[in-house]
């Protein structure tokens, strides 16, 4: 496995290949990223994934300078994981200049759940995926469904530009309490790590009770955010969706439950899928 951190490089070494497989993560990597890596390795050849802590996508309030990084381990890793290819440009190699032009995702899509409490977060994200795109020219890319909505904004900003990549999904890989893998678990003290399935099991709860037939998506999202708020968390929202596009839920349409909150400074997200039994 090679690590290259210029673009010109990149290219250079991916020119004889026509269906590299990619996987763009912002390192401290887990068994959830790694799964990504095994997906793109039965899709192409070779396998690409880049480490990359994204400014754009910080708030002002974020944590850009505290997030956790772990490259020689992140190395290491990928490679036990058949990775081909560590693409690792620095900030000056991916933004040789102010960034002035950026990529604003459909609005209805993006301003919403995450866009709303995160101003600005999926233009960052589009912006900076589109370059490593450009530098990588992959056939696939995946992307985990843990940030559901992210992956959404990507697939629906392939189809505006037409760009020519395959958009996997990857499932959410979970401890077995069910708390979603993330890279900001580790900001979680020792009891924090012990509330922490909560948001999983909340969100769970929601799920059975559309299987069992309840359509009062208000009441359901209401309760579920009071039961956490009564366990110590701050809920920026709970919300029934439907998986398309996110809109409005409709009995007959397949839909997903999202959350997310804050434990203490740290902020989790998740969700999960439903089929409504109406379908």
């Amino acid at each position: 496995m090679k690590v290259i951190e210029r673009i010109a490089d990149m290219r250079a070494a991916l020119a004889p290949h026509d269906s590299a497989a990619f996987v763009p993560t912002m390192g401290n990597l887990h068994a959830g990223h790694l799964s990504l890596v095994r997906i793109a390795a039965e899709r192409g050849r070779p396998v690409i994934a880049s480490i990359f802590v994204n400014r754009l996508q910080f708030g002002p309030n974020d944590d850009f300078a505290r997030y956790p990084r772990t490259f020689e381990r992140d190395v290491e890793l990928l490679e036990s994981a058949g990775c081909d290819y560590v693409f690792a440009p620095t900030e000056s190699e991916l933004y040789p200049e102010p960034q002035v032009c950026f990529v604003h995702p459909r609005a209805a899509l993006a301003d919403t759940l995450e866009g709303q409490f995160r101003p600005g977060f999926f233009i960052g994200v589009c912006t900076v995926v589109l370059k490593l795109f450009n530098a990588v020219r992959p056939r696939v890319a995946v992307f985990g469904k843990k940030d559901y909505q992210q992956l959404l904004v990507v697939r629906d900003m392939v189809a505006q530009l037409a760009l020519p990549v395959d958009i996997l999904a990857g499932e959410t890989v979970r401890e077995a309490g069910g708390l979603a893998l993330s890279s900001r678990n580790a900001y979680l003290d020792e009891r924090e790590r012990a509330e922490s399935p909560r948001l999983s099991a909340v969100l769970s709860g929601v799920e059975q009770a559309i299987r069992g037939g309840s359509t009062d998506w208000a009441r359901l999202e209401a309760a579920a955010a009071a039961e956490l708020v009564a366990h110590g968390w701050q809920v920026d929202y709970v919300a029934v969706r439907r998986r398309a596009d996110l809109g409005e839920p409709r009995a007959g349409t397949a839909l997903v439950v999202l959350g997310a909150a804050r434990l203490g400074r740290t902020r989790l997200i998740d969700n999960r899928e439903i089929v409504d039994p109406a379908r």
